[in-house]
């Protein structure tokens, strides 16, 4: 395998994970419905790791696809074999997952629920590719556009707070349940933000790609987001664990930062469009409704963070399926459309002649259906919550029957939502892989 091919099967497998984590997650939602189906082969406490697992693997595969694809271009790889083994190690790592999720071998914590000695090949993926940054960055760092210091501390934050959220195995974790709980968030949250330096990062590049001379990647603006990005990284996940005590301050720098650093990239966002001339607009059709649908959704859930963030509301919907929208929210509203963004730009560079009508019909479709998706989720965390709370609280069964009629409504736009998403990804796989033979 040569260092062109390695990025297409990083994408090529990410729409795959993607693919399987719409899968799974009609399944897990049809049990919502019909309680015992196939609960005998693949109960609900596997698909939601299977689900869970593939919408990180699309997230995290596709971005780093993208990036390696784009140093490749810029003349940042010298070498053949950074990619391709960091691949095999991913894939192969990927195999070992599902198959153990399939036989009911689980053993870690949120995200991560694989047995935890999985994640040493998972570390020394990310070490191949933080070395393969460094090396790029390095060189004239100080010149650097920012998507470059965005990706490589995306990279390396990852294998710290990848290694972090395993310190749940030490004896001293294990014995303090208040430490264990706040470190799990802590690592989650983060590792959240070091994705997010990748997935941001490579937004940043596609826009500085399609309109040098918008500045976007150089400016000021740029490097400040950037650094209210680390900030996030480093603190934002104190938001997550309001009901743990903690230090009030805390807890507010967190909120802070987090809904600044979206304010800032919708901004960034919104300018860029404007500045752009009418030949760009063209020229990258596809790429630019793909980040417009990207603005419009910072938008959406800055405004569900904003309330779901206040203390009191928090309170009363953590844990509910009013958390459950604003994690698929930004997962498909933001870092999805990203990433499909990165993957029309890169094979409108490798097929040039390639048709996006039929992915731009399915993408009207994806924002129709995710609304309606969400605004169910929400109806369902919000009569959940009032159930928790109720003085007089029914029966957990009688709850749930009282819900059927929502859940019924959730698997309908779900299944809708999981349609248009096919007929976004089914072109760009056939593409990816024609563009992959063709190397």
């Amino acid at each position: 395998m040569n260092k062109n091919k390695a990025p297409l099967l990083f994408l090529i497998t990410g729409i795959t994970a993607l693919l399987i984590a719409i899968t799974f997650g009609v399944i897990a939602t049809i049990q919502y419905v019909k309680f015992d189906f196939i609960k005998s082969v693949l109960p609900f406490n596997r698909i939601r790791p299977m689900h869970v697992t593939g919408a990180l693997s699309w997230i995290l595969l596709t971005a780093i696809g993208g990036i390696y694809y784009y140093l490749n271009k810029e003349g940042y790889i010298k070498k053949n074999i950074a990619a391709p083994l960091h691949f095999i190690i991913f894939f192969l790592t990927g195999l070992a997952i599902y198959t153990c999720y399939s036989l009911g071998i689980l053993g870690g914590k949120e995200y991560l629920e694989f047995p935890p000695v999985l994640i040493i090949p998972i570390l020394i993926g990310w070490a191949i590719f933080a070395t393969t940054l460094i090396s790029a960055f390095r060189k004239g760092f100080t010149k650097k556009p920012v998507y470059y210091w965005m990706w490589t501390t995306g990279a390396i934050f990852m294998i710290y707070h990848l290694s972090e959220a395993y310190l749940w195995l030490t004896p001293y974790f294990k014995e303090k349940f208040l430490a264990n709980t706040v470190l799990q968030w802590k690592a989650g949250g983060s590792f959240v933000g070091s994705w997010n330096m990748l997935v941001y990062g490579t937004a940043t590049y596609l826009m500085a790609k399609i309109s040098p001379e918008s500045g976007v990647g150089t400016d000021k603006k740029s490097f400040f987001f950037y650094f209210l990005g680390l900030s996030n990284l480093m603190f934002g996940w104190a938001h997550h664990v309001y009901i743990v005590p903690i230090a009030p301050w805390i807890r507010y720098f967190a909120y802070l930062i987090s809904m600044t650093e979206w304010i800032l990239l919708f901004n960034i966002i919104y300018t860029w469009k404007k500045s752009l001339a009418f030949n760009k607009t063209i020229e990258n059709k596809t790429v630019i409704r793909f980040l417009s649908l990207t603005d419009k959704w910072v938008l959406i859930n800055l405004f569900v963070a904003l309330l779901i963030s206040i203390p009191f509301i928090n309170y009363y919907t953590h844990g509910t399926h009013v958390t459950v929208a604003h994690s698929m929210g930004t997962t498909i509203g933001i870092n999805t459309t990203i990433l499909l963004a990165s993957v029309s730009y890169i094979i409108q560079n490798e097929i040039p002649a390639f048709n996006f009508k039929p992915v731009l019909k399915g993408v009207s479709l994806l924002n129709i259906f995710l609304i309606l998706f969400l605004i169910t989720l929400l109806i369902a965390g919000a009569s959940r919550s009032a159930w928790m709370y109720s003085l007089n609280p029914e029966v957990f069964a009688s709850m749930q029957y009282k819900l059927q009629g929502v859940y019924i409504a959730l698997l309908i736009f779900g299944s809708l939502l999981a349609t248009s998403i096919l007929i976004i990804t089914i072109p760009l796989l056939n593409s990816l892989i024609k563009a992959f033979r063709r190397k």
